[in-house]
C-alpha cells in the first residue's frame, strides 16, 4: 500500500520581473506528477503518494531555480487529513 502525504509549499521568486510565471511553472510540475494541487494566496497544498510528492517538490524547485533565485518553504505531513477525490474542497 502506498503512503499518502500532504505538503504545504510556499515559493518565493527573488529579483524576478514576473513572479507568477515561476510559480505557475512549479504548479505545472505538481499537476504533471498527478498530485492533487490546491493553490492558495500564500501557499499551495499538494496531496499524493509519498514518493511522488517528494520527487515533485524536488523537480519544482529545480524548475523554479532555473528561472532565477528562489526560496521554497515546505512542510510535509502524514497526519493531516488527506482529501480524496470524492470529498469536496473545504470552503475558503
Amino acid at each position: 500500500m502506498k503512503k499518502r502525504i500532504s505538503a504545504q509549499v510556499s515559493l518565493y521568486p527573488l529579483r524576478q520581473a514576473r513572479l507568477a510565471a515561476t510559480i505557475d511553472k512549479a504548479l505545472h510540475v505538481f499537476r504533471k506528477a498527478g498530485l492533487s494541487v490546491e493553490p492558495g494566496r500564500m501557499s499551495t497544498v499538494i496531496l499524493g503518494d509519498q514518493a511522488a510528492v517528494f520527487a515533485a517538490v524536488q523537480d519544482a524547485f529545480r524548475t523554479a531555480a532555473a528561472h532565477g533565485d528562489v526560496v521554497m518553504q515546505v512542510s510535509f505531513s502524514n497526519a493531516c487529513p488527506l482529501r480524496t477525490a470524492a470529498q469536496p474542497k473545504p470552503p475558503r
